[in-house]
């Protein structure tokens, strides 16, 4: 019975985590182009990955099957897309 009770508790939060999430279709409509990485982040939250190839900063939010990614120049975004969001 703990066993259950545990795994109910689990799926709970991570359902409450899943509909806290800023990762929406709603946000991902507001990204512009040349809006800064701090604008995107007060958006969307803290990205889960960033990386640093030349000068273009790329960042993803969410998971591999959803997600968000944005790429920066200059600390203003150049491109933008998402994959499964709904």
């Amino acid at each position: 019975m703990k066993i259950f009770t545990r795994l109910l508790c689990a799926a709970a939060l991570g359902l409450v985590a899943a509909a806290c999430s800023k990762v929406t279709v709603e946000n991902y409509d507001k990204i512009k182009v040349g809006m800064t990485y701090e604008e995107v982040k007060q958006l969307l939250g803290a990205p889960n990955q960033c990386s640093d190839v030349m000068t273009v900063k790329s960042c993803t939010w969410g998971d591999e099957k959803r997600h968000v990614q944005v790429s920066f120049v200059a600390d203003q975004v150049v491109l933008f897309n998402s994959e499964n969001l709904r």
